[in-house]
């Protein structure tokens, strides 16, 4: 069998040119090749006269009138040319007198001139199969011969063979170039051109030179035979010959007659030559293959191939035959290359180009390559070891692989070898990828990073190791992991970290039946330094703070910052020695001396929240969270002080938290209704107005007081929606007043969150603008804990409100801290005197006397003054006395539903009176 192994190859190989066509492509390259190298002249017997640019420049834009070529063909018979053919389109009619000129012009040429019929696809009912064909006009056609000019296009695009004619409606006409090479018989076969006659060697004239009856070109005419065509451009009349030739439709038809003429009509060889040729191929090479060496059957195969390429090119340039050569060299250039594969040994050099690109990529690999041999002794070392060791490929060449370990197993146990390594699992895809302690030339040891892997080689099993340097990767590592557990600034443990060690002191705790205090430690006014002396500063005192606890507690527990300012300690109390509020106090004192940083003493106090395990929770999370609700409280409550966790705390928080979302419900609820209470004048008791307080209608508990839940609403996010609601829904009460003839001063509460969000003097001039309200019917009374929030900008909103003519009061005044410093700064229209200072007036010199200064100061000031909590005929008495002009207080009138003032105060024509009467009746 491996005797016919180069004849099955070429056999094969035969089959699979021949099955996917490679054959006629090889065969028309060497065909063109030998056209290119064997050349010839045309004969010269047949002239093109071609409509180039510059006749078309000349006479105008094709289609030229037939006239022309009625003057044309009378210029050609003076000239005395032989044979005349058009290669242009006839078969349509043209204006009459052309027509009519061009007739006698065929009838004076008495028969000589051929026109062109063609074949053309056509629509035939939609298909597209129809061939319509394309004759002279009738009249054109009595006087003159026709011919074919249909050339078949191969599908390369190109044109290489030509009809001597063709059936047209079952009539044979002639293909024209044969009727211009005189010779058409019906029965011969299509031939192909021979394009190795050159085209420039045909002559060509222009059709204007021939028009004008230009002497010299005339005279080149005589006894020649024409063809009229187009060659211009423009005229799109083109085909694509090979060796990349382009030539027009009248020049190919020029080579076509010129082959005829000159008998090159050539024709393939048969396929039994190609079939003798091979076989005598086969017999060669069969007969050659053991007895003569590789070098002298390849000579023996180039002799070949000359020999039968010299045949044909001597047969394609002295006859009309074109030998296929295609199959010959095709069997030839396999039979070398079953000779090349025959002498090589494929394994030994795929063997080799394996090696070659193996120390390609171990020569260029970033990462170190070590390989070595059953003895564990290195035979690679590549550039990247190389730089990872600091040792040489010549110093570790031979020496064992544990030489890059740090230690042996002797010398230090627990150490790596590369033994540990050896074992089955190297051969799995992927190999073993492990971590050991490498040692440098240096004697430094680092952590390195193997992949081992192992095969069989041809000198027994081999060992391979791809090694990495993760010395800065273990750095990284061990950097994240501190950044993930410490905090960076401080170096004290982060959330995280105190979670697991408080779980862990927890776990301790229980077994042992012993507690776990932990303390919530925040600094007091550090914003203030961060904004006075910077964030560098601030984190100074931090640092400084993370020192001192660290020392206080002297590793008794575990100290972690949790955010900012705010810091933990975490610590077991077996011996319960000292209470978790004696703990917290010792703490809190260590911070009576000042912290240095630098050269700057900072005097800082903390606020304390502590929790202890059980009693304050019993898990991480529970404690975590007592304790700074614990510490919220001691900050909200006193600044520098602590507080221990109780459960009633957390009651608290869950019961504002349970209110906070009842207010929720209520608002959507619309729950909510304001009560009006009445304000008069005390002289006679006439009704000035009433002041808007709201009350809520509890679904189970009934009326609640605003005492229990304003306080939750102004601290909570509800509060600016139920303000505006407050403040939209006292507007329209007090424009029904007006639009019922009763002009009520309606006093609104301001709630803190107005002014913080949003701009309060827009809200109230939309307010106005919805309603309708007269502006001075609308009063807004506001409290200290209001102008304390941004003073510039209270004092600006304050402003623009008074110029919508909307009254501004000072409601509670004396009970806050800077309230005479108000009354001179803000554009007020009045106060009102709290009712802390009018219940007890008239048993109480000293309320007497701050509400007697108070009513004289605001006369001076030009602020009318209004006294709450008047409850009986003395009060009001006793403070219209002293100045007073309004008051306000159960004794004129409790707060009640707009309805029911509207009957009380609103709908009798003897109001002042009788607010009077029931005062005193009440």
């Amino acid at each position: 069998m491996k005797h016919y192994r180069p004849h099955i190859f070429v056999v094969v190989a035969l089959a699979i040119v021949l099955s996917c066509d490679w054959q006629g492509t090889l065969r028309n390259i060497l065909t063109d090749l030998r056209f290119t190298w064997v050349s010839r002249p045309a004969v010269g017997d047949i002239v093109v006269i071609a409509i180039d640019a510059p006749s078309i420049e000349k006479i105008g834009v094709w289609p030229w009138p037939r006239s022309l070529h009625a003057d044309l063909l009378r210029r050609l018979e003076t000239a005395g040319v032989r044979d005349i053919v058009f290669d242009v389109d006839f078969s349509a009619p043209s204006d009459a007198a052309s027509d009519q000129a061009f007739v006698e012009a065929l009838q004076a040429a008495g028969g000589s001139v051929v026109l062109p019929s063609f074949k053309q696809p056509g629509a035939d009912g939609g298909n597209g199969t129809a061939i319509y064909i394309n004759r002279p006009l009738k009249q054109f056609g009595e006087h003159s011969w026709t011919a074919v000019v249909n050339v078949a296009v191969e599908p390369n695009g190109l044109v290489r063979r030509y009809p001597f004619g063709e059936n047209l409606d079952g009539q044979f006409l002639p293909s024209m170039g044969a009727v211009l090479a005189g010779q058409y018989a019906a029965k011969r076969k299509r031939f192909l051109i021979d394009f190795g006659i050159r085209t420039a060697s045909i002559p060509k004239v222009s059709y204007i030179d021939v028009l004008r009856g230009d002497k010299a070109t005339l005279t080149r005419l005589r006894d020649k035979k024409v063809i009229i065509g187009g060659t211009a451009l423009e005229l799109g009349d083109r085909f694509s010959i090979p060796n990349g030739g382009v030539v027009s439709g009248p020049v190919l038809q020029a080579l076509a007659a010129e082959s005829i003429l000159q008998n090159r009509t050539l024709q393939w060889t048969s396929d039994i030559v190609t079939l003798a040729g091979l076989c005598i191929i086969s017999l060669v090479m069969m007969f050659s293959w053991r007895r003569l060496s590789a070098s002298l059957r390849v000579v023996v195969l180039v002799g070949m191939a000359a020999a039968v390429e010299a045949v044909a090119i001597l047969l394609q340039a002295r006859l009309p035959l074109v030998l296929d050569t295609s199959l010959f060299h095709t069997a030839i250039a396999v039979y070398m290359a079953t000779i090349a594969l025959d002498e090589i040994d494929v394994r030994d050099l795929l063997g080799r180009i394996a090696e070659s690109r193996f120390q390609r990529i171990a020569m260029s690999l970033g990462d170190g390559l070590v390989c070595t041999d059953s003895n564990y002794r290195i035979t690679v070392w590549n550039p990247g070891a190389a730089a990872i060791f600091g040792y040489d490929r010549a110093e570790m060449i031979g020496r064992p692989f544990d030489t890059i370990c740090a230690g042996n197993a002797e010398a230090a146990p627990g150490s790596f070898s590369i033994r540990d390594a050896a074992h089955p699992r190297l051969q799995l895809p992927g190999g073993a990828v492990m971590e050991f302690d490498g040692r440098r030339k240096n004697g430094e040891a680092f952590p390195v990073e193997a992949c081992f892997s192992g095969w069989q080689g041809t000198d027994g099993f081999q060992y391979g190791a791809i090694l990495r340097d993760i010395s800065v990767r273990k750095r990284e590592a061990e950097r994240v992991r501190y950044l993930a557990e410490y905090d960076s600034l401080t170096g004290l443990a982060n959330r995280d970290t105190l979670h697991s060690e408080l779980a862990a002191m927890i776990a301790t705790a229980e077994m042992a039946a012993s507690e776990v205090a932990l303390l919530v430690v925040g600094l007091d006014g550090f914003q203030h330094i961060n904004d006075m002396l910077g964030h560098a500063c601030g984190d100074l005192v931090l640092c400084a703070v993370s020192e001192r606890l660290k020392a206080e507690i002297d590793g008794a527990g575990i100290v972690a910052r949790l955010s900012g300012d705010e810091f933990a300690i975490a610590i077991p109390r077996a011996d319960r020695t000292e209470t978790v509020a004696q703990l917290s106090e010792r703490i809190s004192l260590t911070f009576k001396t000042p912290l240095l940083t630098g050269t700057r003493l900072h005097r800082v106090k903390v606020s304390i929240g502590a929790a202890a395990y059980p009693s304050g929770g019993r898990t991480a999370d529970e404690l975590l969270g007592n304790s700074h609700l614990a510490f919220c409280r001691a900050k909200a409550t006193k600044r520098g002080s602590h507080m221990v966790f109780e459960s009633r705390i957390r009651a608290e928080l869950e019961a504002r938290l349970t209110l906070e979302a009842e207010l929720v419900r209520a608002a959507e609820r619309k729950e909510f209704e304001l009560f009006y209470q009445p304000q008069v004048r005390l002289a006679d008791g006439g009704l000035i107005g009433a002041e808007a307080l709201i009350r809520w209608h509890h679904p189970t508990r009934g009326l609640v007081s605003p005492a229990e839940f304003m306080p939750v609403v102004n601290t909570s996010s509800i509060s600016q929606r139920i303000a505006g609601w407050v403040l939209e829904t006292a507007c329209r009460q007090a424009r029904v007043w007006e639009d019922a003839g009763h002009n009520v001063r309606v006093g609104v509460n301001l709630s803190p969150s107005q002014l913080q969000s949003g701009d309060l003097a827009t809200s109230v001039a939309e307010m106005l603008d919805i309603t309708g309200l007269t502006p001075s019917l609308l009063e807004l009374e506001v409290t200290e804990d209001i102008l304390l929030l941004d003073a510039e900008r209270v004092l600006n909103i304050f402003r623009r409100i008074r110029e919508l003519g909307v009254r501004i009061v000072f409601d509670d005044f004396g009970t806050g801290y800077g309230s005479l410093s108000y009354l001179k700064k803000f554009p007020l229209d009045g106060l009102k005197i709290d009712r802390s200072f009018v219940l007890e007036l008239n048993v109480d010199s000293g309320d007497a006397a701050i509400v007697g200064s108070t009513i004289g100061l605001s006369k001076q000031l030009g602020l009318s003054v209004i006294a709450e909590g008047i409850e009986d005929r003395a009060t009001a008495d006793l403070l219209m006395s002293m100045g007073c002009e309004q008051g306000q207080g159960y004794f004129f009138g409790r707060p009640m539903p707009a309805q029911a003032f509207e009957s009380k105060f609103l709908t009798t024509h003897d109001a002042p009176a009788k607010v009077l009467e029931r005062g005193e009746a009440a």
